[in-house]
């Protein structure tokens, strides 16, 4: 356990420089992990997505390029959580806890979109944690397709486009300057992305004791 949050503090520490490395491709493959498999839930989100539309800004990749990479990626990534949920279902929560799936978080998922529904699928974009199991949940509890798959579009261009475009706009605005203020931004999104996340999860804890 360890281990793995070091290599994940040295992961965001390093973020700029992994973004430089893999590009375009590793971006949308980190979006497409992150939101349909069960490992991606180590994950950056909000950050990455941040941190690439700054690098836009500066000439790096193409901003058109980049927000509809991740908006598809992301609408497909949901999807094939969702067919997950719906085709192996409760024999999910039986699994046993491995270095890259603990049940804990799919019950939080699961508690989550119980309270939430179909917001869930909307807000989980900027959740850690219920942004990669939200949409198994939503499989697990057979959700109308169709209307997952509404709220699975809106809530890839929010954040698909959204989070990248704020990145952009903020390097644009500061210019050459935004290097400096990059890795404090950065912490910043990761603070307030863990810090919902945290009181989301306090929430449901305090929720499922009172129902005891």
């Amino acid at each position: 356990m360890l281990s793995e949050l070091s290599d994940l503090i040295r992961l965001l520490s390093d973020l700029p420089a992994v973004i430089k490395t893999f590009g375009l491709l590793g971006i949308w493959t980190i979006v497409f992990v992150q939101t349909g498999l069960f490992f991606g839930v180590f994950l950056p989100g909000n950050s990455m997505l941040f941190t690439a539309g700054v690098f836009a800004s500066q000439g790096l990749f193409n901003i058109g390029l980049l927000t509809m990479g991740v908006f598809v990626c992301a609408v497909l990534g949901n999807n094939v959580g969702y067919f997950t949920g719906d085709r192996f279902g409760r024999r999910l929560f039986v699994k046993e806890d491995s270095w890259w799936f603990h049940k804990n978080h799919l019950i939080t998922a699961h508690n989550f979109y119980e309270r939430h529904g179909k917001q869930t699928i909307l807000m989980a974009r900027f959740l850690p944690v219920i942004r990669t199991f939200g949409s198994i949940v939503a499989g697990i509890a057979s959700m109308n397709y169709r209307t997952f798959l509404i709220y699975n579009v809106v809530g890839g261009v929010v954040w698909g486009f959204g989070m990248p475009l704020l990145g952009y706009s903020l390097g644009n605005i500061i210019g050459d300057d935004i290097d400096k203020y990059l890795l404090p931004i950065i912490l910043l999104i990761i603070t307030s992305s863990c810090t919902t996340s945290f009181v989301h999860l306090y929430r449901e804890h305090r929720g499922n004791k009172t129902k005891v």
